[in-house]
């Protein structure tokens, strides 16, 4: 149980936050980008 209380206190937030910041960082790197990569991919 001990470990249990472990994951919850401390790896489950980092977890989430590592998480978020990927999130954060993928959405920001879009502003770097050449223009034609900043359109949505071509169908058919």
């Amino acid at each position: 149980m001990r470990a249990v209380s472990f994951f919850r206190s401390t790896v489950l937030p980092v977890l989430i936050v590592l998480l978020f910041s990927m999130a954060l960082f993928a959405v920001s790197a879009r502003i770097w980008l050449p223009g034609d990569m900043l359109a949505p991919a071509p169908v058919g």
